[in-house]
């Protein structure tokens, strides 16, 4: 669910400017984030920040890495940057930005890990191209990440789930970890979202795996 504009989000975001950036397409950060953070650490990269709850805890318990959370609606944005400010955290930046120009900003074998978090599931056929599973973007993610770099992808989405399962096998990465429901033996390094405790509340089987491409 999109959230309603608000009138001067923008300019409200420019008070995490240190953290956060709106812009279209700057192709200069890519290859250069390491610099950007200034140490060599290991790059995540979530792909739908949302409000920002998943990242920052990841960044929390992971000071060793650097994140960047990639999110289109600016408001939403502006709601994780709080989140972010109060905890302090060095190790994140968020980008308001699309998706789809996802290897825009990102070098070849830059990124060592994916999140994908409870995406839109596009459940019309003639919409599957815009989910974030879909071969094209497989093949982007393919170009951005290391070697052996992974994929993290969780939906509450079952449908959502097995077409990806598909577009794997399709791109020919390596699927391991899968899981139809995931809390009901849920490993204690599992970090979750907004949206994974509201699904979870109301009974929904948590589906997740993880992808070596």
């Amino acid at each position: 669910m999109r959230l309603r504009k608000k009138p001067h989000t923008l300019e409200k975001l420019e008070n995490f400017s240190d953290f956060v950036t709106v812009e279209k397409i700057d192709s200069s950060r890519a290859g250069n984030w390491r610099k950007i953070f200034g140490n060599e650490n290991p790059l995540y990269v979530e792909l739908g920040t949302g409000k920002g709850d998943f990242i920052c805890k990841m960044a929390e318990i992971n000071p060793e890495i650097n994140f960047v959370g990639l999110e289109m609606e600016a408001e939403v944005v502006l709601k994780a940057a709080r989140k972010i400010d109060e905890k302090k955290l060095p190790n994140v930046k968020i980008i308001v930005f699309n998706v789809n120009n996802v290897e825009e900003i990102f070098a070849e074998n830059e990124i060592d890990r994916l999140y994908i978090n409870f995406c839109d599931p596009w459940p019309k056929k003639k919409h599957a191209k815009r989910r974030l599973t879909y071969i094209t973007f497989l093949q982007k993610y393919q170009k951005i990440l290391k070697p052996n770099g992974e994929i993290h992808f969780k939906t509450d989405n079952r449908a959502l789930f097995d077409f990806s399962l598909e577009q794997f096998a399709l791109a020919n990465f390596k699927v391991s970890d899968v899981s139809y429901d995931l809390h009901a033996n849920e490993p204690p390094e599992n970090v979750r979202t907004e949206y994974e405790n509201r699904f979870s509340a109301a009974g929904v089987p948590i589906n997740r795996c993880v992808v070596v491409v």
